[in-house]
């Protein structure tokens, strides 16, 4: 890897003109997570890496966490541990785009092995919290459905965005993100979808070792990622049946 020769804080000014609509985008991803992944970009830009090194670095925080999860008891600072593994996972999976668009260096191949490393958590991250409950949690059997419902969730959810970008796009007659007709939305909406935040859930789960709470909040995500995906189904058919 070959460094570059310009200056972090320089990278950082850079990134942040060249950052991807916030159209729709959660509070914690608009708020936290892009700008920590700007400054992870940066630094990775400095030294020297490319989009896929971080994307790698990126699925390796992610999916630490979740094994950790799983495999460990839920005391607190295994919790704490898990909540931050995942955190970085995430601002690194911003950072991996960021850096694409800084080193004009974005490809199909990049956006396809970042898409299955997202795919994969999603498919995983919630089969990892139904292990916690049923190892360490003294809970009814019928809990064990509000994690699977979660996952099912998560990934119709996860499957139905990419589909309607790509669709989108094609429309469009574009290959980046920047589309026509998309700008910015309300810090009021974003703080509105919060709850869909993945960014959330990782902070939520910081909370494992304490089952009460956690099976509350849990829950409660999930009703609120279920009544938005049954409204933005809605929606997304409503706009794609427009295009006929």
């Amino acid at each position: 890897m070959m460094k570059n020769t310009g200056g972090y804080s320089s990278a950082v000014a850079e990134l942040k003109n060249r950052q991807k609509t916030n159209k729709g985008a959660p509070a914690y991803s608009r708020f936290i997570n892009r700008p920590l992944g700007r400054r992870l970009a940066a630094a990775a830009y400095v030294v020297g890496m490319t989009p896929n090194q971080v994307t790698a670095v990126s699925a390796v925080c992610t999916f630490a966490g979740i094994a950790l999860m799983a495999l460990a008891e839920p005391v607190w600072w295994v919790s704490v541990l898990v909540a931050l593994l995942l955190v970085l996972g995430y601002a690194l999976d911003s950072a991996d785009g960021q850096l694409a668009r800084m080193q004009n260096s974005g490809s199909p191949a990049g956006e396809w092995l970042d898409h299955i490393v997202d795919a994969v958590k999603i498919a995983v991250l919630h089969l990892a919290v139904l292990i916690v409950w049923y190892r360490f949690y003294e809970v009814d059997a019928r809990w064990y459905l509000v994690p699977l419902l979660f996952q099912a969730t998560a990934s119709v959810t996860f499957f139905a965005m990419i589909l309607t970008d790509q669709l989108r796009r094609q429309r469009q007659g574009v290959t980046g993100h920047f589309l026509k007709g998309q700008g910015t939305s309300s810090t009021l909406y974003s703080l509105a979808v919060l709850p869909t935040d993945y960014g959330l859930l990782c902070i939520v789960l910081a909370m494992v070792f304490w089952q009460t709470g956690f099976l509350i909040l849990y829950s409660l995500l999930l009703v609120a990622n279920l009544g938005f995906l049954v409204l933005a189904l809605g929606k997304w058919f409503r706009e794609m049946n427009s295009h006929d």
